[in-house]
């Protein structure tokens, strides 16, 4: 009897690993296991997630956002280093954004001049606004063209222009 119980006694201190086996065999890692792969499941999906809400502010072109999801759908979280390296650098907002403000340039340059005083139109060869009679262009001494105030020298004719002090205004 005496040797059966050291029998015993010897068998599990003959494995070292017996409680760590134990362990992998317990329900308490399967459910470890479990939550892991909930995790990777997770992951994946949101990786595609956030690939389809950022596909849809850079992209207009709806097959090119369903490939962009499919993309992180297939490879998970490579489909979105994938998909941050090739998608396109800028918003569309962003993209609207400067087009309407090269129109707003392209428009101000086209429009004809205005006085910048009542905003009246006025043409290019104009001296003083007909509205508020403010001195646009000074006349050349020289050749009597219109000249801009801040002008040093005629372009016309390169005659020398005696520029007013600052401050000074010709009315």
């Amino acid at each position: 009897m005496l040797w059966t119980i050291m029998a015993a006694a010897t068998d599990t201190s003959s494995d070292p690993f017996g409680s760590i086996k134990d362990f992998f065999k317990s329900s308490t890692w399967h459910f470890i296991v479990l939550l892991f792969w909930l995790f990777l499941v997770v992951l994946w999906l949101s990786c595609a997630y956030w690939i389809f809400k950022d596909a849809k502010r850079r992209i207009d072109d709806k097959i090119i956002i369903v490939v962009a999801v499919l993309t992180g759908v297939v490879f998970g979280p490579v489909g979105l280093l994938i998909y941050s390296i090739l998608r396109p650098p800028e918003y569309l907002e962003d993209v609207r954004e400067r087009e309407l403000e090269i129109r707003m340039m392209e428009q101000r340059l086209t429009e004809e001049p205005r006085c910048p005083y009542c905003k009246t139109r006025v043409r290019d060869d104009f001296l003083v606004c007909p509205n508020c009679m403010h001195r646009l262009r000074s006349v050349c001494p020289n050749c009597r063209r219109p000249v801009e105030p801040s002008w040093k020298l005629c372009p016309y004719c390169e005659e020398q222009l005696a520029v007013a002090p600052a401050g000074f205004e010709m009315r």
